[in-house]
C-alpha cells in the first residue's frame, strides 16, 4: 500500500478570483479584452475595479515556500512523479495552469468543473479562447504528466463541456 498526504490551503477568500485566474492567458488578451472581463467579474462581485490576475504570485508561493516546507518537514517524495495538483472550479483552473508553468514540479493535475469561462458567461468573452490557445503551446508532455479533467452538466457546469471539448482535441489531436 502507498502512502500520501494531502494538503488543503485555504483560499484567500477575496483575492480568490486573482489568485486562481491564469495570469499569462489573461496577458495575452489586447486591452479591450482584459476591460471586458473586467467589466463582467464586477457584474459578478469578483472584482471593484480593474481585474487584475496574481496567479503567477499564488503558484510561486505553492512551488517556493509551501512544497519546499511540506518536503522538509514530512517524509515525502519530492520528485514531480509524486506531486499532484487538484482542485475544483477555479481550483480545476489555477491546477491545469500550475501543470503548464510548473512541469518540473507537478506530474499531475485534477481539474474537477474546471472554470473554463474565467468569468459567468460565454457570452462576449476572449478568455476561453485565449486560454486554449495557451494550453496549445504549454500543455505538458503526456508521457510524463497525467491530466484527469470532469465536470457535470448542470447549473454552472454547463457552460463547460464546450471549451473542455476544445481542451480534449488540443490533448488528443486527431
Amino acid at each position: 500500500m502507498r502512502k500520501f498526504i494531502v494538503l488543503g490551503i485555504w483560499n484567500g477568500g477575496q483575492t480568490r478570483h486573482q489568485d486562481y485566474f491564469p495570469q499569462k492567458p489573461y496577458e495575452s488578451l489586447q486591452q479591450i479584452q482584459k476591460d471586458t472581463i473586467s467589466a463582467q467579474l464586477q457584474r459578478a462581485g469578483r472584482t471593484t475595479g480593474l481585474f487584475q490576475p496574481k496567479s503567477d504570485s499564488y503558484l510561486k508561493f505553492i512551488v517556493e515556500e509551501l512544497k519546499p516546507y511540506i518536503d522538509n518537514k514530512y517524509s515525502v517524495y519530492t520528485d514531480s512523479k509524486n506531486t499532484f495538483i487538484a482542485g475544483s472550479s477555479m481550483g480545476g483552473l489555477i491546477s491545469l495552469y500550475a501543470i503548464c508553468e510548473y512541469t518540473q514540479v507537478f506530474g499531475g493535475a485534477t481539474c474537477l468543473s474546471t472554470h473554463w469561462v474565467g468569468t459567468f458567461t460565454l457570452v462576449n468573452n476572449p478568455f476561453p479562447n485565449s486560454m486554449l490557445n495557451y494550453l496549445s503551446n504549454n500543455l505538458p508532455n503526456p508521457k510524463n504528466h497525467k491530466l484527469y479533467f470532469d465536470c457535470g452538466g448542470q447549473t454552472l457546469d454547463a457552460l463547460y463541456p464546450l471549451i473542455q471539448n476544445g481542451v480534449d482535441s488540443i490533448m488528443n489531436p486527431k
